[in-house]
């Protein structure tokens, strides 16, 4: 009787979660090069950069390279310490396209990201803002075709999930998890319709406004001190009762968050306790859950083998697989290794470590990121 109870508190959760990857990955709209915006209208791309010396060359030749053919492209120095000015101006040629701002010192109540992009707005014409960050990558296509599927859709925000770029084995293990967590738990097509902000999700590296919208949930002014200015925004769209939009960007938008285990480690624990609520105790209890679904089956399936009880490591093996297999769908879908699905109990053990750091930083208020601490 418990052994059958275990596997059900077990299978059906991890059903459940597989349905969702399945319906996404049938449903969820992706951006696509052939599809390029019928009008026009001028969209300010609006970059903020602080200490981005290794990608920021990359991203404004990227820019300046799309097709779309109305663009401002304003990039935020906030007040780096490297050579990132210096390089994105040489980057840019002259291109009439682009402006470089310098940030103004970064006032009480305000995270360093809202800020600047508070200035960059003050300073944008667009009829559309394109919020991005300043280590993506822009396909040729890839700006009209989000407007194309802004105004197919009536977008009041549109955020796109950025194709991630991984190399590192940390990279590997811990990057895709985000995909993970919007594939398989949570149908796109609630986000879409169902008006509640638990129903609400966005990628800070893709948000495009239109400009009316953005000013009617009052901007960054509104989410100055939320680390996840994303879900901010998303949570204030659906407040508001406006269209919040995702589209998978299909290659079409790239990015490389993070380069070894510290800057994964550190970047994760910088949100994932914000992604929770704050909450410690829904913290904990995620990562329970999480240790049940995907490291108990394995853990009991290699106990069972050990012991020669072939029925019981059998049943924890296809729970192991099923496991794997919802991973594996997602992973499809947001362009990663396949192969990296079957580690997935190793990244449910790596993202412990992530939370603990989280609660650690939290407890003691050491968080920081790129030299400025982050208020609790």
């Amino acid at each position: 009787m418990l052994f059958d109870v275990l596997l059900l508190s077990i299978f059906l959760p991890l059903a459940t979660i597989a349905l969702i990857a399945i319906l996404n990955a049938l449903t969820f709209p992706r951006l696509s090069p052939a599809r390029t915006a019928k009008n026009s209208p001028l969209v300010s791309v609006l970059v903020p950069m602080r200490n981005e010396a290794d990608g920021i060359e990359s991203a404004i030749t990227s820019l300046l390279a799309q097709t779309y053919p109305s663009l401002e492209i304003l990039l935020l120095d906030d007040q780096s310490t490297d050579h990132s000015a210096e390089i994105a101006q040489a980057a840019a040629k002259d291109d009439p396209r682009f402006k470089l701002l310098h940030g103004q010192a970064l006032p009480p109540n305000w995270l360093g990201k809202p800020w600047a992009c508070h200035q960059l707005s003050k300073n944008a014409r667009g009829d559309y803002l394109l919020f991005t960050d300043a280590d993506v990558h822009w396909q040729p296509e890839a700006i009209s075709a989000l407007i194309h599927e802004a105004e197919r859709t009536h977008a009041d925000l549109l955020t796109g999930w950025a194709s991630q770029i991984t190399k590192t084995w940390a990279e590997r293990l811990i990057v895709p998890m985000m995909g993970f967590a919007v594939q398989a738990y949570l149908p796109i097509q609630t986000v879409h319709f169902i008006p509640y902000k638990a129903f609400a999700a966005a990628n800070g590296q893709c948000l495009l406004f239109r400009r009316e919208a953005y000013r009617a949930i009052g901007g960054h002014a509104a989410i100055q001190h939320n680390v996840l200015d994303d879900m901010g925004f998303a949570y204030a769209i659906k407040q508001n009762k406006l269209h919040l939009r995702g589209v998978e960007a299909n290659g079409l938008i790239q990015t490389r968050m993070y380069h070894n285990w510290e800057q994964v480690r550190n970047g994760f624990a910088k949100n994932i306790l914000a992604g929770h609520g704050s909450n410690f105790t829904f913290l904990i209890l995620s990562t329970i859950f999480h240790w049940w679904l995907f490291i108990l089956p394995f853990a009991l399936t290699i106990r069972h083998l050990l012991a020669f009880e072939i029925h019981p490591a059998a049943y924890f093996g296809l729970l192991t697989a099923l496991g794997i297999t919802a991973r594996a769908l997602t992973a499809s879908v947001t362009r990663q290794r396949l192969t990296d699905s079957l580690l997935m109990p190793v990244s449910v053990f790596l993202m412990t470590v992530i939370a603990a750091q989280s609660i650690y930083w939290r407890a003691t208020n050491k968080s920081q990121w790129k030299g400025r601490t982050i208020p609790q």
